[in-house]
């Protein structure tokens, strides 16, 4: 799609010119990094609506028991999923499957994942052709149905699938003929027009509108969505000296309206007040939100607004978000607010604050959209605390019930450590879903463990109810939990989607030592039952343990000769060490702390290089003395590689080595080493 900075750098520079000084922040949307740089101007500590009131119990902030933790999964310009067009069915589902460990691996509990981008469809639509972005020839079918795959996908991790939809972007061509033949504009060339490079529904005819909701319903009531999702894209940012050309729309429409701009206000208020109904009548335990632009007028053009100077999606856009929160039409709000703590135009310390008190005495639930792709972007975005901060600020507010973060190839690639900040700082333990009473569900009865028992992986649950999922929460020994216990995450170690009457559960941290578990239930609105009677599980073997040794680690220890790297971008963390072969051991070794004696699988990582060593020796200690397996370096790196499983003793001990003694050429490479338990 060309270079990413320069389409970046346009869109940004046309915008600004039209509508802001130089200093003020500019339009985006979730899928903003496709077409801008800098395009848009947390955490309930505890959730107040259990059983204990928080004044009673002692709450952990960084472990609240309910918050949204989610990221934005963008299939326009193939940003996140799928990487580009033309994978094959297995390659597509496999990076899907990647996008959901990386969701896991963080403690998130949803995704919002863009299935309609481009008046298109990742489901077979009767409405609208199979996407571009999928196969790169809009129409064709992708020889499966993502849609139905995907939700099933997070619902077997209990992870919440949004589905995200852009209501009115037809195509980011102007070409009419090159959309696929029977697509809906091409029979109603009068439903859309052009706009800045880009073909869009027209919103202000009645035929349209009735249209867009018609193509999205069919995904609502057709497939297991937790919910739907807008992002900021309705009319179109303004383009400079450029005008939306539905003047004779309004002409024949807009009867009652004394100027445009109101009009177009009614007519994006009309969608979602008709979309939310739809919603509510088809499935009402669906939520529906939207992500905003930042800013919905500025304190100097309206007293109502934020204290901000910058672009106003009222007036810009026709948007007015405000309304769509007091009005009761969403179930959330997703404000982008995509600047730091203390910027010029739109501080962020003075955003959350006032998203909170439009919030506030609602029943629409605020989550903040974050810019994880801004991060090492330059100053303030040079920190990696920045994104931390955010929700270290939020905790001030518990009107903000949660945070989604733009993009997912940005939370996993975690540029400065930031999202693994951000993680260590706030997503240590899971959170549920916040519940939402307003869709009228009803806490199931409490469950029942009816089986508790160690296994090879760890100790396994069989849980007995009648709920949509269940919530796991582990004690240390022999005990009996106090209310309060349940108030925080302290205790929660993880959530199951309930198969049939029950489920089952597998806690894979568990290790030898005795544990006392609850469960509770919960019903698709998230309203969360009494706790189980508890199970105790006595000390005994089994249980899982993994450990991973880096070569940056205290447990790693190399000689003199051993240099250190950090050139391949296949190197695990910051860095490798490296040494030439020789006719001497020399051992680089990595030390484990072995819980008990028994069996283990050992794994290695290493960047590999044409130039590295085929005959890498690795020198695994086992119980009956050492072993040693011979490893191709020069390809197969950048991943985990099984050495095999091994017997190894219990206690802490030098127990992976690389050694130097072989007679092939190319550099030997030590990196990290991965010992679990099986």
């Amino acid at each position: 799609m060309g270079s990413l900075r320069a389409i970046l750098t346009v869109f940004t520079t046309t915008l600004l010119a039209a509508t802001l000084v130089a200093a003020t922040p500019s339009a985006a949307g979730p899928d903003a990094r496709a077409r801008a740089s800098d395009a848009a101007a947390q955490n309930r500590s505890a959730d107040t609506s259990d059983a204990v009131a928080p004044a009673q119990c002692d709450i952990d902030p960084p472990t609240p028991k309910r918050q949204f933790r989610a990221m934005w999964i963008a299939s326009v310009h193939n940003i996140d999923w799928p990487s580009r067009t033309g994978l094959s069915v297995s390659q597509q589902q496999a990076e899907f499957r990647s996008w959901l460990d990386v969701a896991e691996e963080n403690n998130f509990n949803a995704v919002i994942v863009q299935i309609r981008p481009t008046a298109d469809a990742f489901w077979p639509s009767p409405h609208e052709p199979w996407s571009h972005w999928l196969t790169g020839t809009q129409g064709r079918d992708p020889g499966y149905d993502p849609l139905e795959f995907m939700v099933a996908e997070a619902h077997k991790r209990n992870i919440e699938f949004h589905a995200w939809f852009n209501p009115y972007r037809v195509a980011t061509h102007t070409n009419v003929n090159n959309l696929a033949a029977g697509h809906p504009v091409r029979q109603n060339p009068d439903w859309a027009f052009a706009y800045n490079g880009q073909l869009y529904y027209n919103p202000g005819i009645p035929a349209v509108r009735e249209f867009v909701q018609d193509a999205m319903m069919h995904a609502v009531q057709n497939y297991d969505v937790d919910g739907v999702h807008f992002d900021d894209y309705f009319y179109p940012y303004p383009a400079s000296g450029q005008q939306i050309p539905d003047q004779d729309t309004y002409n024949q429409y807009g009867g009652g309206f004394s100027n445009i701009g109101d009009w177009r206000r009614n007519n994006v208020d009309l969608l979602v007040q008709e979309m939310n109904a739809r919603i509510k009548q088809a499935k009402p335990h669906v939520k529906f939100g939207i992500s905003p632009f930042g800013i919905w007028r500025n304190s100097s053009t309206d007293p109502a607004g934020s204290n901000t100077n910058g672009l106003q999606s009222y007036d810009a856009i026709y948007a007015d978000s405000r309304r769509w929160v007091t009005e009761g039409w969403l179930d959330y709000i997703n404000p982008q607010i995509y600047w730091e703590i203390g910027h010029s135009a739109a501080d962020y310390a003075v955003l959350v604050p006032w998203w909170s008190d439009v919030v506030s005495g609602t029943d629409v639930q605020l989550y903040v959209g974050q810019a994880a792709y801004k991060v090492g972007d330059g100053g303030a975005w040079n920190d990696a605390t920045e994104l931390s901060d955010h929700l270290h600020l939020n905790r001030n507010h518990p009107e903000v019930r949660g945070d989604v973060y733009f993009s997912a190839k940005d939370v996993d690639t975690d540029r400065l450590g930031s999202i693994s900040r951000l993680t260590a700082d706030h997503y240590r333990r899971p959170a549920l879903i916040p519940d939402m009473p307003q869709l009228g569900g009803s806490a199931p009865s409490a469950p029942s463990i009816t089986d508790a028992d160690r296994t090879g992986s760890g100790v396994s649950l069989t849980i007995s109810g009648n709920a949509s999922s269940y919530a796991v929460y582990r004690f240390n020994g022999d005990t009996t939990a106090d209310p309060c216990d349940f108030d925080d995450a302290s205790h929660l170690i993880g959530t199951v989607r309930a198969s049939g009457s029950g489920a089952t559960f597998t806690d894979s941290t568990a290790d030898s030592q005795g544990y006392t578990y609850y469960v509770t239930a919960l019903d698709r609105t998230q309203l969360e039952s009494e706790p189980s009677a508890r199970a105790v599980v006595q000390p005994g073997s089994g249980g899982s343990w993994s450990m991973t040794i880096d070569d940056a680690d205290s447990g790693f220890t190399a000689g003199d000769s051993w240099g250190t790297s950090s050139w391949s971008s296949e190197r695990h963390g910051d860095g490798y060490r490296y040494a030439d072969p020789v006719a001497a051991s020399d051992v680089a070794w990595f030390l484990a702390d072995v819980p008990a004696n028994g069996s283990y699988r050992v794994e290695v990582w290493y960047p590999s290089n044409s130039g590295y060593n085929s005959a890498t020796p690795y020198i695994i200690a086992t119980s009956g003395g050492n072993e040693v397996v011979r490893v191709d370096q020069r390809s197969g790196g950048g991943q985990w590689v099984d050495l095999g499983t091994f017997t190894l003793p219990a206690g802490e001990r030098n127990v992976v080595g690389v050694s130097r003694w072989t007679s092939t050429s190319g550099y030997v490479v030590a990196d990290a080493v991965r010992i679990t338990r099986v």
